[in-house]
């Protein structure tokens, strides 16, 4: 069952946090480190109803923080729509859950919560070398729209967007 996080939930999320950034330094990926993210982020998604955990017999599988937050960056890069978008921001999978299908679950989640708040459109980034989540994104039919510099990082960040209905108003088919 996916639902709203609470302040319960924050060591177990802190936990996932830790496993996940040993394993991108694994591939060199910088996009998470022992600075960013931290409990205070996760607190702050929480006070604002933004952050969203698979929860199964009282097991976090995984987390999503989902909001109309979208970074000054995005402002220059060409998206398909100027419409409203949800944007999805830190997600994680916790290492004991994945290749079950729990990213998955997490971004038809993302997909329905939009659709339920009459948003049709959804952007979001990662690191150009975290190639778990680009693979994610094309996996799940989002586009890539271009690159940006963000947090100071080295590398650049890929930036996606997906339209859940096509131009006619009819909704595209789940991937």
């Amino acid at each position: 069952m996916i639902r709203k996080a609470s302040l319960n939930d924050i060591n177990n999320i802190m936990d996932i946090i830790k496993s996940t950034v040993e394993e991108m330094k694994t591939y060199n990926n910088t996009q998470w480190d022992e600075n960013y993210p931290q409990a205070i982020d996760f607190t702050e998604d929480v006070e604002s109803g933004d952050l969203y955990v698979q929860d199964e017999d009282n097991q976090i599988k995984g987390f999503i923080c989902l909001n109309y937050i979208e970074p000054i960056e995005y402002e220059d890069l060409s998206w398909q729509s100027k419409d409203k978008a949800m944007v999805i921001h830190r997600m994680a999978v916790n290492a004991n859950y994945r290749q079950q299908g729990v990213a998955t679950k997490l971004m038809n989640f993302a997909e329905e919560l939009a659709l339920e708040n009459n948003v049709v459109y959804l952007k979001t980034d990662t690191y150009s070398i975290n190639t778990k989540m680009n693979s994610l994104f094309k996996k799940c039919g989002f586009n890539l729209v271009g690159e940006m510099s963000f947090l100071g990082k080295e590398k650049s960040f890929y930036c996606y967007d997906k339209l859940l209905i096509d131009r006619t108003g009819k909704f595209k088919s789940e991937f």
